[in-house]
């Protein structure tokens, strides 16, 4: 079986590294807030080009993070809107919904997968819309030209969902850096990814990453001394000592990945299937994750499982069908839910071989 992710084989290796860190913070005798989440962090503010760098436990904490320090600071209130993907994991929604504002979802890009059509922006907009959360889906960075003539105009907070976009460029920028905030997840899965939960936040703002490190420390900045109403939110020492030692291979590992999706593109020709749309030339796109569409979704996802390749469906269920959400579930966004049909991740990595890339190529052109 050709596996869709094998972190095993991801991770092995670092090994002697990761053994070394591991020891390292052991034996400090300290395991949060400590030496290798500061050092982290300040490497991967370097790296997006921002500022600050906020280590947190996950990318939901993240978003929600950044979202309750905006209103905190009274950026943002209850009730505000906020403009977002109708095409993106729950997570991107549960962040907006966990601070009591409300999501306004867009209908995404049929191609591109991303909200790069001003029309369906200005469509959506109100006098309650407050902000806007481009979700760089799939690794690929949004049309950021469109977000900031939007922002502009509204005078709109941009938060980035980054999530899946760890060292992707729009233009001259990284992810991290395109907006006034941005939250990154580690989960294991992803292309910078820790042995464990984990997340950050990166902005240009004193203010905001003071008070997103209060929050994030049970609303404290001084032990037992607690400003405001907080949570608990840290990245822990063996998870950032980790993340540091796998960034410096973050790039060489992006160009491996568009190398395979470049093949990928280029090589498969079925009439059924449609490869995502990118501009090879430049650095947009990371991905985490290379989706093709078919019509005939399921059966291909059968047949190549039959045939010894993984794969997998992000996401087979929206956000506005999810039972969680039944104020949307009346609301008809049919771009999103063909989308949701159509979706299938081949398995895409520096864990794959040639002929493992061959094999997945020829696969998918035989499927009738």
């Amino acid at each position: 079986m050709i596996r869709f992710l094998d972190l095993y084989k991801i991770n092995s290796k670092y090994n002697p590294e990761l053994e070394i860190e591991t020891a390292k913070v052991i034996n400090s005798g300290w395991y949060i807030n400590g030496e290798k989440c500061s050092n982290f962090e300040e490497a991967f503010s370097v790296y997006c080009g921002a500022k600050y760098c906020i280590g947190v436990a996950n990318g939901l904490d993240a978003l929600t993070l950044i979202f309750k320090a905006y209103i905190e600071l009274g950026k943002l209130k209850k009730g505000d809107e906020v403009l977002v993907p109708a095409n993106t994991y729950i997570a991107s929604i549960l962040a907006i919904v966990n601070n009591e504002l409300k999501p306004v979802l867009i209908e995404p890009d049929m191609n591109s997968f991303n909200i790069d059509d001003t029309k369906g922006f200005y469509n959506k907009t109100s006098n309650k819309t407050r902000a806007i959360m481009p979700v760089h889906l799939y690794g690929q960075v949004t049309n950021m030209q469109v977000i900031n003539q939007l922002a502009k105009k509204h005078n709109l907070l941009i938060v980035e969902d980054a999530a899946q976009a760890h060292g992707a460029y729009y233009e001259n920028k990284r992810t991290g850096n395109l907006g006034d905030a941005a939250g990154f997840s580690f989960y294991p899965g992803k292309n910078l990814g820790a042995l464990g939960d984990g997340g950050a936040i990166t902005t240009n703002d004193p203010i905001l990453a003071k008070t997103i490190r209060t929050l994030s420390n049970y609303g404290s900045e001084k032990k037992y001394h607690n400003t405001l109403i907080g949570t608990n939110s840290r990245l822990d020492e063996i998870q950032a000592a980790f993340l540091s030692v796998k960034l410096k291979d973050l790039d060489n590992d992006i160009i491996i990945r568009r190398r395979i999706a470049k093949r990928y593109s280029d090589e498969i020709n079925n009439p059924l299937t449609q490869t995502p749309l990118w501009n090879n030339k430049i650095k947009s796109h990371v991905f985490h994750l290379y989706v093709i569409r078919c019509k005939k979704r399921d059966k291909l996802k059968e047949y190549l499982f039959q045939n010894g390749v993984e794969t997998v469906i992000h996401y087979p269920i929206p956000p506005h069908k999810q039972k969680a959400f039944k104020e949307f579930n009346s609301l008809s966004l049919p771009i999103t839910e063909k989308i949701h049909t159509q979706v299938l991740s081949l398995p895409i990595g520096a864990h794959l071989t040639e002929k493992e890339i061959e094999t997945i190529i020829n696969l998918v052109n035989k499927f009738k």
